[in-house]
């Protein structure tokens, strides 16, 4: 008979034979800015996370970066009335997004910058790309997210990270990179899935459609190859890093684009649902939140995450988790 609770019997003991350890430097940490000065915006379906004026949010990477985290991801959450149907405002020199991204590099200049690569941010229809009547145009879509790419390498983003699922997009912001001579490196979405876990982050960033859904280019959940195959098409388009999204219902994604791709970072997104039923199911006394945490955010890392985009990264540290 073979004897494996010598393992477990006490915290020690088990604490020597634990394979997965998560730290500071695995996180990414997700930051949404405002325009305005002075602002600090809660997010209802998000406890504990807020918008920031560009200002706030200096104040609070200070906490971030004594913390250990060094790398974040921005959204912008721009007005309405900044809006169009080609997104002009996301690729706009000056746009909220590279001033914030100008504004941190003066101040914490070795904090690594990722930011969000998506017309649906800047859209008057909230969709992804552009449309041809209701229906998007992939390869018109293309010349825009490469525009919106430059403006932020720029700025003097670190990784651009391209959001929208067109077909050839990484191929668009390698070149353009190359073109203008960028360092800047590219986190691709590569399997980003239309999920109904997306909910608190719509609110969050005010990108929700006005019409339709987004499941003719986000990927669909009952598929078993494409995820593997995206991710594939990405790396012979030259991204740095690839990106599985949401985290927790698709482990065996991440788990088998690991095993496959073992030389590609791998960055998985515990995405807002998941954040949100984790805290709320806390708050509601059905589990221990901290422990909820570690456990979900383990079998991340697990699965084979190099790096993990989290709203829990700050308190994870904090707690010492």
């Amino acid at each position: 008979m073979k004897r494996f609770r010598q393992f477990r019997t006490d915290a020690a003991t088990r604490d020597i034979y634990a394979d997965i350890r998560i730290s500071a430097s695995d996180f990414i940490y997700p930051y949404f800015v405002v325009d305005g000065v002075n602002e600090i915006q809660p997010i209802k379906s998000l406890k504990g996370i807020s918008r920031f004026s560009i200002d706030k949010l200096l104040i609070d990477l200070d906490e971030t970066v004594r913390l250990g985290i060094d790398k974040i991801l921005l959204f912008g959450v721009i007005s309405t009335n900044l809006k169009d149907e080609l997104g002009t405002e996301g690729y706009d020199p000056n746009s909220l997004i590279c001033r914030a991204v100008r504004a941190i590099k003066k101040t914490f200049p070795t904090l690594q910058i990722f930011t969000d690569v998506c017309l649906c941010e800047y859209t008057s229809h909230g969709h992804c790309g552009l449309l041809d009547g209701e229906r998007i145009d992939n390869d018109s879509s293309l010349p825009l997210l490469a525009k919106i790419a430059l403006v932020h390498a720029q700025a003097g983003a670190d990784f651009v990270a391209p959001s929208a699922m067109m077909d050839g997009q990484i191929e668009a912001l390698k070149t353009i990179l190359k073109i203008h001579q960028l360092p800047t490196k590219v986190l691709a979405y590569s399997a980003k899935y239309a999920s109904n876990f997306y909910g608190p982050f719509r609110e969050a960033a005010g990108s929700a459609p006005n019409f339709g859904d987004r499941k003719t280019y986000q990927m669909d959940y009952r598929t078993l190859h494409q995820g593997i195959d995206e991710i594939e098409a990405d790396i012979k388009e030259g991204t740095d890093w690839v990106m599985v999204k949401p985290a927790l219902a698709y482990l065996d994604i991440i788990q088998r684009a690991h095993q496959k791709f073992p030389e590609v970072p791998m960055t998985a997104y515990q995405v807002s649902g998941e954040y949100a039923l984790l805290k709320n199911g806390a708050a509601a006394g059905l589990i221990n939140e901290e422990q909820g945490f570690l456990e979900s955010l383990t079998a991340i890392k697990r699965a084979g995450a190099n790096f993990i985009i989290t709203y829990y990264a700050k308190d994870f540290v904090r707690k010492g988790l």
